[in-house]
């Protein structure tokens, strides 16, 4: 089966970055993953990416944005932040963000891309 428009559904939208809105990101994407095999994934995925951009860059107090596409056969995820450093926590013996990221997707299923603009894309891609 080949993706058309007709086949492709996206939504985005931008919001405040403040730990408050991690809860209608998920479920404005709820409501478009409805009937989606993969939502509760997709879900778990969007909290870590989003909580990421809250905490860990420049969207701190400013904004994000959050776009999902349900295609045939897979959703693809991914939050765009303001870029800034990441300061990487102490490891210890428990997945953090990214880490259950790539446990639902696999090592090629997500990724980070920079913007030349200095914003950031982190992204997942999780088939069904």
């Amino acid at each position: 089966m080949t993706a058309t428009a007709a086949t492709v559904s996206h939504y985005a939208g931008t919001y405040h970055g403040r730990p408050d809105q991690v809860r209608r990101v998920r479920a404005a994407v709820a409501g478009h993953l409805a009937g989606c095999p993969v939502a509760d994934d997709v879900l778990l995925i969007v909290s870590e990416i989003v909580s990421n951009a809250i905490a860990h860059s420049d969207s701190k107090d400013e904004f994000f944005t959050v776009r999902c596409e349900v295609h045939p056969g897979y959703v693809r995820i991914e939050c765009e932040d303001l870029g800034g450093e990441w300061h990487c926590r102490q490891q210890d013996e428990r997945p953090h963000g990214l880490d259950i990221v790539e446990a639902l997707t696999g090592p090629d299923g997500w990724g980070v891309d920079r913007i030349d603009d200095g914003d950031r894309v982190v992204w997942a891609r999780l088939a069904w």
